[in-house]
């Protein structure tokens, strides 16, 4: 991933990203914020943002830098780039929704379970 060393007007930058925010922001489905992501993100670009999100993940699930760096295939300066922002509010939103999210299916499969041994199909 190359950046410019063009610089642009700050100003601009700043109008710019809170025009991208909010039209996210505002996005409610799924498949319509992948394709905004997907056109704006080059390939490498998606790649580090997943390795960064399941980097954040492993860490907080407690695993320890080898096996992050093992399975997810990123240096250790990644990871301690990640681990250093960890505690960052954006880090730490997604965490709890992905947590959140986790918890919901693993009780829907567990009462889904129950009311089909209860009531057999």
């Amino acid at each position: 991933m190359q950046l410019s060393k063009k610089k642009i007007n700050r100003n601009l930058e700043k109008q710019i990203e809170e025009m991208l925010f909010g039209v996210l922001a505002e996005v409610k489905s799924p498949i319509t914020e992948k394709q905004i992501l997907d056109d704006l993100l080059t390939s490498a670009e998606r790649t580090a943002v997943v390795k960064r999100l399941a980097i954040a993940l492993y860490l907080d699930k407690g695993r320890n830098y080898e096996d992050v760096k093992n399975n997810l295939k990123v240096s250790s300066a990644t990871i301690a780039t990640v681990a250093e922002n960890l505690g960052n509010p954006g880090y730490q939103e997604l965490i709890r929704r992905i947590k959140a999210e986790d918890w919901a299916t693993e009780w829907s499969d567990k009462i889904g379970k129950a009311v089909r041994r209860v009531l057999p199909v």
